[in-house]
C-alpha cells in the first residue's frame, strides 16, 4: 500500500478555510479585521467569520447557486455589510451604559411579569375571566398588552421585519443601505433565525426547566423524598474523640483559610474598583426629570413599548448639584422577594429587610455615581462602582467567543445545519419539572437549616410558586419581547424618540 507523500500531508494545513473561500475569494492575504477595537483577540475575528460562512452556506448558498453559478461576489458583498453592522454595534455597545439595563431594567421586566402573572392566576375564576370562560394567557394579555404579541403568543413579523430594518439603517452606511437585495436577505435571515428557531424554542417551559436544571447540575435522577438513615452511632472511645478533634481542627482550617482568601479577593477586588479611571464627561440633553417610583411596580409594557420622552426645557442657571447614584441592588433584590414570595412568610421576611438594608447602606459603592460638573449641565462624570464593574469584567471578549463557539457547535455540529430535535414528551416535561422541584441544593446543612427559614416549611410547593409564572408560552413570549424592546432601544435610542 503507498504510504501518502509528505507534499499530501503538508497540503491540508496550507488550504484556505472556510471563511476564507467563501467570504474572501479573490483575498490572497490573511482575512481583514472584524471588530474595529485593536485589542480584539484573532480567535474571536475567525471564530465570527467561520460562524457568518457557515450561515450563509446553508441558508443563502443553495438557493443563489441555482440562480447563478458564476456570480461569486454575492457572499462577499453580503459580508462586507455584516461587517459594517458588527463594528456599528460594537461602537454602541462600548459607547452605551449598559448597567441600568443589566442591574435595572431586566430585573424589573421580570418583576412585573411575575406579578401580572399571579394577578391573572387570581382572576381566572372569577367574574374578571367571564366566570371561568378566559384562559390564563388572554388575562395576562389585557394586563400587559404588546403591540406585536396577540393574546395566543403569536409575534407580529412586520414589527420584527421594521425593527431590523431600522438596525440596518443605523449600522450601514447609505451607500450600501440603497440596496436592496443583500439588505433583504440579510433581514430575512434574521428574522427566520429569531421567529422560528430562537423564541419558539427558549419560551417554552420545559426549555426554561432545562436552563435552570443545567445551571444548577443536578443529575438526571430524581431526588428521593427520604433521606438514607444513618448508621448506628459507635460506642464513645478514645479513638473516636481522636477522629472528631481532628475532624474539628481540619474544619476550622479550612474555614479560616476560605476566610482568609475571601478577604484578600474582596480587598483586592475593592482596590481595582477604587483605581478603575473616571469616565470622560457624557454629554447629555436637559430634559425634565421623570418621576422615579419608590418600588418596580410600574407596568412593563408602559415603561418599555409605549416609552415617550418628555420635551427639553432649557435651564438658564445650574447650580453644582449633589452626585446622583442608581440602585443597581435593589431591583435583583425586589425580583428575589416576588419569586419567592417571601413577603408571605415571616421567616423568610426577616432575611430579605436586613439585605435590602444593607444593599441601601451601601449604595454609594454598589451603584454607579454620576457627578453634575459645576460648569457645564450637559456633561455628567461617571464614577464606576462594584457592580458596574464587574458586569465590565463580565462582559470580556472571552465571553463572546464563548458564546460564539456554543452556537456554532449547536447550530452547525457537522459544518451544517442540525436536524431539529426532538421536543421532549409530556412524561419528560413533567420528569423535568419533578427534578426540579426535589432540588434541595448539594449540602445537607442548606437544606436542613437555610432552605427552611427562605422557603418556608414546604420548598417544594415554594419552588412550585416561583416556576409557575413561567409555565406559559403564551406569556413568556410577551417577556422576551419586552426584554429585547428593551435592549434595542437601549442599543438605539431614536427607535425611542431619543
Amino acid at each position: 500500500m503507498p504510504t501518502p507523500s509528505i507534499v499530501s500531508q503538508s497540503k491540508g494545513p496550507n488550504q484556505p478555510n472556510l471563511a476564507k473561500r467563501l467570504l474572501f475569494p479573490n483575498s490572497t492575504g490573511d482575512i481583514p479585521p472584524l471588530f474595529s477595537s485593536p485589542n480584539t483577540p484573532p480567535e474571536l475575528t475567525a471564530e465570527v467569520y467561520d460562524f457568518i460562512a457557515l450561515a450563509l452556506r446553508a441558508f443563502v448558498n443553495p438557493w443563489w447557486t441555482k440562480i447563478t453559478r458564476y456570480d461569486k461576489q454575492f457572499l462577499p458583498d453580503i459580508t462586507r455589510i455584516l461587517t459594517h453592522v458588527v463594528r456599528a454595534l460594537e461602537t454602541r455597545v462600548h459607547g452605551r451604559d449598559l448597567a441600568p439595563l443589566v442591574f435595572r431594567d431586566v430585573p424589573t421586566i421580570v418583576t412585573q411579569h411575575y406579578r401580572d402573572y399571579r394577578n391573572a392566576e387570581a382572576k381566572a375564576n372569577s367574574s374578571y375571566a367571564s366566570g371561568g370562560a378566559l384562559p390564563i394567557p388572554v388575562l395576562f394579555h389585557n394586563l400587559q398588552p404588546h403591540m406585536a404579541v396577540s393574546a395566543d403568543g403569536s409575534i407580529d413579523e412586520e414589527y420584527m421585519r421594521q425593527i431590523i430594518d431600522h438596525i440596518l439603517k443605523s449600522c450601514l452606511p447609505p451607500e450600501d443601505y440603497a440596496p436592496d437585495p443583500e439588505r433583504f436577505v440579510i433581514r430575512e435571515i434574521v428574522l427566520k433565525i429569531l421567529l422560528k428557531d430562537v423564541i419558539p424554542k427558549i419560551t417554552q417551559p420545559w426549555f426554561i426547566h432545562k436552563i435552570i436544571l443545567d445551571q444548577l447540575g443536578q443529575d438526571d435522577m430524581v431526588l428521593p423524598e427520604s433521606r438514607p438513615e444513618s448508621p448506628a452511632a459507635s460506642p464513645l472511645s478514645f479513638h473516636t474523640l481522636i477522629v472528631v478533634f481532628l475532624s474539628a481542627i481540619q474544619t476550622l482550617s479550612g474555614t479560616c483559610l476560605a476566610m482568609i482568601n475571601a478577604y484578600k479577593q474582596a480587598v483586592s477586588t475593592i482596590k481595582r474598583v477604587n483605581q478603575t479611571p473616571t469616565r470622560p464627561p457624557i454629554s447629555r440633553r436637559v430634559s425634565t426629570p421623570l418621576p422615579v417610583p419608590l418600588s418596580p411596580s410600574i407596568s412593563a409594557s408602559s415603561s418599555v413599548s409605549s416609552y415617550t420622552p418628555s420635551q427639553d426645557t432649557t435651564l438658564t442657571s445650574n447650580p453644582p448639584s449633589a452626585p446622583l447614584t442608581n440602585d443597581y441592588a435593589l431591583p435583583a433584590l425586589y425580583l428575589v422577594s416576588e419569586i419567592f414570595s417571601t413577603q408571605a412568610r415571616m421567616a423568610a421576611s426577616s432575611i430579605m429587610h436586613p439585605l435590602l438594608l444593607l444593599a441601601v447602606s451601601f449604595t454609594p459603592f454598589l451603584d454607579r455615581q454620576v457627578a453634575t460638573l459645576p460648569f457645564d449641565a450637559s456633561a455628567d462624570v461617571v464614577n464606576p462602582r462594584l457592580l458596574p464593574y464587574l458586569l465590565m469584567q463580565a462582559l470580556s471578549p472571552k465571553l463572546l467567543l464563548t458564546t460564539i463557539r456554543n452556537a456554532k457547535r449547536t447550530l452547525f455540529p457537522n459544518g451544517y445545519p442540525a436536524p431539529p430535535p426532538i421536543d421532549p414528551t409530556l412524561e419528560e416535561q413533567a420528569q423535568m419539572r419533578a427534578r426540579l422541584l426535589a432540588y434541595r441544593g448539594k449540602s445537607g446543612w442548606v437544606e436542613t437549616h437555610i432552605l427552611p427559614l427562605f422557603l418556608g416549611p414546604d420548598p417544594s410547593m415554594t419552588l412550585a410558586t416561583a416556576i409557575d409564572p413561567l409555565s406559559s408560552r403564551e406569556c413568556n413570549v410577551h417577556l422576551i419581547m419586552l426584554l429585547l424592546d428593551c435592549i434595542i432601544g437601549t442599543l438605539f435610542p431614536e427607535l425611542w424618540g431619543q
